[in-house]
């Protein structure tokens, strides 16, 4: 059940015989304009933005979490845990405030949303007081319908974070648990323009102070989003091909050994072949085809999707990243580094 100022929301939808999606909407809708939710996401975009780097000394210990990846963690180990690079994703947040055990994902698409959830909620452990429950990222992308740069209109299929948003607030509100909605930073609470008129999100990345429950905007510098960064990369392009994956969020972290257990994901040998074919397109081409909001990508989402694609023409075959089928699996070093275990 999903509470906001300590009071449950209230929907007319919830019904055994209403139509699919129609509590989602109800709700968003009923969210989107509540005054306390909008004076918070009001906040959150207004914080300074914190800035995630990795290697240098005294830097907090950090998890990192990739597109349809979600990781559980300790205070008594982790000190920040967070993501970034969201656009028409949408970051989740659910904090047991007794334990401040924390969780965060970043979910993509609707289909992995109950499952995921799931997931997520496993080491909470079990509370009869609210979780605390964040959710950061998207924009109003559905009314985007053409995108515009350098002069020339491109024509680009609509609406991604609507529908994700929707589902995310209706499982949440079907659940027996009890979630208090601290942030709902997003969609047109989460939304302005470039010079162009494109719809941006204000917010692509935050990071939750564990100890606390902070939750502040943040990017992470390149070297931060580790271990393995290029592997877990490819691990979101190929999952949907990978039955293992259906319905589920991407298992990464061990929570109670603070080590990356990065779970494997399979591709097939043509994987080589598409990779090279779409290392041709242009930078633009690239953007138009292999994302869903080109206007809003950051600066390095076109050398991301090179660097998978270099990877895949050098590895066609799956088995030899992940021998055995076996998890890649990376340790804390002392210096809050990793290093790779097997």
């Amino acid at each position: 059940m999903l509470l906001v100022d300590g009071e449950p929301v209230l929907c007319s939808s919830a019904g055994a015989a209403s139509r699919t999606g129609a509590v989602g909407m109800e709700l968003v809708a009923a969210l989107a304009a509540h005054p306390g939710l909008r004076d918070a996401a009001d906040r959150l975009k207004a914080a300074p933005e914190t800035r995630i780097s990795a290697g240098r000394e005294g830097a907090p210990r950090h998890v990192y979490v990739f597109q349809r990846e979600y990781a559980t963690v300790d205070p008594a180990r982790v000190e920040l845990v967070g993501t970034d690079e969201a656009t028409t994703c949408i970051g989740v947040v659910i904090r047991n405030n007794r334990t401040e055990m924390t969780s965060v994902s970043h979910m993509d698409f609707p289909k992995i949303v109950e499952g995921g959830l799931k997931q997520m909620l496993e080491l909470l452990g079990d509370d009869s007081a609210p979780f605390d429950v964040h959710l950061i990222g998207g924009f109003s992308d559905a009314s985007t319908k053409v995108v515009r740069s350098s002069g020339k209109k491109h024509i680009k299929q609509e609406g991604y974070s609507y529908p994700l948003c929707c589902k995310i607030v209706e499982v949440l509100h079907k659940s027996q648990q009890q979630f208090h909605l601290r942030s709902f930073c997003v969609l047109e609470n989460n939304t302005t323009a470039d010079s162009l008129g494109n719809a941006l999100p204000v917010i692509g990345g935050f990071v939750v102070q564990t100890s606390s429950g902070v939750v502040t905007p943040a990017s992470f510098d390149m070297n931060s989003r580790c271990p393995d960064e290029v592997v877990r990369r490819i691990r979101v392009s190929v999952c949907s091909y990978d039955p293992t994956w259906l319905g589920r969020l991407l298992e990464t972290y061990d929570t109670q050994c603070d080590v990356f257990r990065i779970a494997p994901a399979c591709w097939m040998p043509d994987w080589a072949d598409i990779a090279s074919s779409l290392n041709q397109l242009s930078d633009s081409e690239v953007l138009m085809q292999c994302s869903t909001s080109p206007a809003a990508e950051p600066p390095h989402f076109v050398e991301n999707e090179r660097r998978i694609w270099k990877y895949l023409i050098n590895n066609p075959d799956w088995g030899e990243t992940f021998p055995n089928h076996k998890p890649r699996i990376f340790h804390r070093t002392s210096d809050g580094s990793w290093s790779r275990y097997s």
